[in-house]
């Protein structure tokens, strides 16, 4: 067995993963779907703020992977507009020029994480996993403690 296919296998069964990625650059979006087109997670693409907001309004995205710079604004953009959503994708920030620096701020500020590119495809697997299982257990794990302690009382 592959590496590739170990990691993909131990993928939470649980919900559906969708990922956007939002980057004007389209080696950024063709890396990403030869990275994850094979599996079943769902892959969508936008070039800019504008059409990011779009997309987040009719898909329940669960993993957002940003490019530092976009067309006009930044990652700290997308997740200010995260950040005012009840069930927020987990931000996962893209730069070519990946540092402490970046790692640091994002981290600071509420993503979940940085990845450098070119991507790696190991540490994109693994980066959208605990992403997707932070979303996951924040969302819905948390639904289910506050029923619980309801039922409870």
């Amino acid at each position: 067995m592959s590496k590739q296919s170990a990691i993909e296998m131990r993928t939470p069964t649980i919900g559906t993963m969708t990922v956007l990625s939002v980057s004007p650059l389209d080696e950024d979006h063709s890396s990403l779907e030869a990275i994850i087109g094979h599996s079943k997670w769902l892959l969508f693409k936008a070039r800019d703020l504008i059409s990011t907001l779009a997309l987040l309004e009719r898909e329940q995205i669960t993993v957002l992977l940003c490019e530092q710079n976009l067309l006009t604004g930044t990652w700290r953009d997308v997740l200010e507009h995260l950040n005012a959503m009840p069930q927020a994708p987990s931000l996962i920030v893209t730069s070519k020029f990946a540092d402490d620096r970046l790692w640091g701020e994002a981290l600071n500020l509420g993503a979940w994480d940085v990845l450098a590119k070119p991507f790696n495809h190991i540490e994109v697997i693994l980066s959208v996993k605990s992403a997707w299982q932070r979303w996951h257990d924040q969302f819905h794990m948390g639904a289910t403690a506050v029923k619980v302690l309801e039922a409870a009382s």
